[in-house]
Order: C-alpha cells, then structure tokens, then sequence
C-alpha cells in the first residue's frame, strides 16, 4: 500500500475515474476491432497496440503528476513548436483519409497533429490569463494575444478538421470567460461567431460545390445528409446516412441489458467502431448500464476538476485543470452525441475509450495535469502531502539514530 501511495498522489477520484475508463476501453476496443484483426490477420494486434498507448499514457501520468504545474509551461512551448510544424506540413505531406490528412508520418509514426494544438493552447491560454490578472490592461492585452495565436491554430486546423478547430475555440473561449477577461468583448466575440455559424450554415446549404475546400461535401451530408429518419418507411441506407444508420441499430439492439461484450452485430458493419462511434457499440453490448455509467464517469471527472480548481490560490492552475477537463469532456459528450445521432458525424474519437496513438497519450497527459494540479496547486494539499512524507521517513530516521547511538558515532 505504500508503495501505491508513493506512486499514485493527487485526487484519488480522478485516478479511479481514469482507471475504470482504461478498463471498458481495453473491453470495449477488443471487441469493436474485429474488422481490425482480419485486415491485419492478427487477432491481438489492435489491441496489443492499445493497450500499450494506455500503458504508455498511464506512465505519462505517472510522470507528470510528480512534477510541479508551473512547469507545464515549458510542456506548452514544446507542444506549441511542435503542432506548428506538423500542421504546417500535414496538407503537403499528411495522410489523407475521406479528403482529410490529419495524420502526420513521421519515420513510420503517425502523428495527429491538432491534439498537440489543443494541449499547447490551453497551456499557453492558462499562462497568458494567470500572468496578466493585476490590470484591465494587461487583461485586454492578453485577451488580443490568445484571439490571434488561437486564429492561426483554428485556421490551420479548419480546413482538415472542422469539429477539433470549433471545440478548441470554444475551449479557449470558457477559458478567458474563467481568466476574467472583459465580458463585453467576449459578448461581441461570441456574438461574431454566431452571425460567422449561421452564415456558413447558409452557405452549406445553397452552394453545391466550393473550389478549394475538398470537404465542403462531406460537411453538406454531415450538416443536411440525414433527410429521413431510420423510423421512416420510406428510409434507406446509403452512403449519406451510412455511419448513423448503423449506429443507430447498434443501439436498439442493445435494448436494457445489452448482448454483453464481444456479442456485438454491427461491429462489422460500422466505420470506426473501435473509434468514432464506439459508444453505440457500448450500448448494445452493455445495454442501459453502458449508456449510462460512460457520461457519469465523465460527469465526476468535471466535477472533480471543478473541486479541484476551486482549491487554487492562483489563476494559472485553476485555468489549467478547467482547461484540461473540458476539453477531456466537451470532446467525450460530442462523441456520445454523434452515436446516438443528436449531433452531425464529427470524427471526435472518445478520450481515453476510443481506439487511438496520439489521442490517448495526450488526453493522459491532461490527466497529469490535472492530478499535478490537486497537488501543489492547493497549499493546504502540499502541506499534508509534506507531512505525510515526513511520517513515512520518521521510523527511518530513528532507526538510524539508533544505528549511530550503538556504534557510538
């Protein structure tokens, strides 16, 4: 046991909630990955390879809850330099998949390149906004910093990936809502993206094609594709609907008690199973207890974060594990709101759950901070963490004494 306590310090919940969710994805992408295993002829390879980014990322943790908040920093300037680079090369020499390339491969590694950018700007958010609260001022300035550097990364994101480049805004903009920036410039700047989100919307509708943007079809079928209902009579499926009609018949044959893990029937019909639409197939092999204990996980590590942030003495920690958990959950309650067809397809993997390389270790290096943040972001936390570790050598120091009293030293 004390071994484990050296190990594993900060908030116990937000260990627990990270434990049982490696547990359902370790099932739950075993199960999906079946397509998977047959094209790669190798039945545990999937998730051999999952389950070493968890291992991985469970490290990862490890590592970053040991090490002080303040200097997660310097994580953010590495990871900033980073997605630079990488978004910068990913139209000219990513991976593309559906007209989108939001893989990099580098040296046989792929790389997404957009989950960099969004660990790096709420760093560099939560340092901007914790460093800049004395003045209105400093405030102001620091609120036309993060606008711009938060526009370049959502524009070199954009055209690739429009859902990560929307929930990274949406992050950054909670964040300087928390940060105490002017709530009139955030009212004019939500206000903005409203008229910008109706306008595109419009323009989705009534333009058939848009020279340079090789996705403007597949944003038309995920925004306007679903005319009919699967309940219909007259509905059918095709390759417009293709990816909700199959997730929404893996979740009405889940019924309430699910046809238990590895039973699942549109596994082998449904895009991304293992990914994207992995909480349908959740559903249908775990029924109501699936459907329910998944958003509850991630209802308590928000509510956690929040316990957390509210302990912080100081702006930047609270920023930093707000920031963290929302991004973490926003991302998580898109995902399950795609599967069961409340919000146009996506391509939002579910932290931690889904099948995936660089999603999985950086979500687990969210996890970090926020378990790095319980620790030293709350005095009173590093004070009793300091006392139990004086407690735990007490009996070593005496008993050395008492090796130095016998030798007479």
């Amino acid at each position: 046991m004390s071994l484990i306590k050296k190990l594993f310090k900060g908030d116990t919940v937000v260990w627990i909630v990270f434990l049982f969710l490696c547990i359902i994805s370790l099932i739950e992408v075993y199960s999906a990955s079946s397509t998977l295993a047959y094209s790669v002829k190798n039945t545990y390879g999937p998730i051999l390879r999952h389950g070493t980014f968890l291992l991985v990322g469970a490290s990862l943790i490890v590592i970053m809850h040991n090490i002080h908040y303040k200097y997660a920093s310097l994580l953010g300037l590495l990871f900033f330099v980073i997605a630079l680079f990488l978004l910068g090369i990913a139209p000219f020499y990513g991976v593309r998949v559906n007209n989108a390339a939001r893989w990099v491969n580098v040296f046989g590694i792929q790389f997404q390149p957009s989950e960099f950018a969004k660990l790096a700007m709420i760093i560099f958010t939560s340092f901007m906004l914790g460093k800049t609260q004395r003045s209105d001022d400093s405030r102001n300035k620091a609120f036309w910093i993060i606008m711009i550097v938060t526009g370049v990364f959502a524009l070199m994101i954009l055209m690739e990936n429009l859902s990560t480049a929307i929930l990274l805004c949406v992050v950054v903009y909670i964040m300087m809502f928390l940060g105490r920036v002017n709530s009139k410039k955030l009212v004019l700047l939500g206000g903005g993206v409203l008229v910008a989100i109706f306008l595109f919307m419009f323009l989705l509708k009534v333009v058939d094609h848009a020279p340079g943007l090789p996705r403007w079809s597949t944003w038309q079928n995920r925004v306007y594709g679903a005319e009919l209902k699967v309940t219909d009579p007259d509905f059918k499926i095709v390759d417009k609907n293709y990816q909700e009609s199959n997730a929404n018949i893996a979740i009405a044959n889940g019924r309430f008690l699910g046809s238990l893990p590895g039973n699942s029937t549109q596994r082998d019909f449904l895009p991304q199973a293992y990914s994207d639409f992995i909480y349908a197939i959740i559903i249908e092999e775990m029924g109501w207890f699936g459907m329910l204990v998944i958003p509850f996980l991630y209802l308590v590590l928000f509510y956690r974060a929040l316990v957390i942030a509210r302990k912080c003495v100081k702006i930047y920690p609270m920023l930093l594990v707000m920031g963290s958990a929302l991004m973490v959950c926003l991302q998580a309650f898109i995902n399950m709101m795609v599967a069961v067809g409340v919000f146009p397809v996506t391509g939002q993997p579910m932290p931690l759950v889904s099948r995936g390389g660089t999603s999985t270790l950086i979500t687990c290096i969210y996890f970090g901070i926020m378990l790095s943040v319980s620790r030293y972001g709350n005095p009173e936390a590093e004070i009793r963490e300091q006392t139990e570790l004086d407690e735990e050598d007490e009996p070593l120091n005496r008993q050395a004494m008492d090796t130095s009293s016998e030798y007479g030293v």
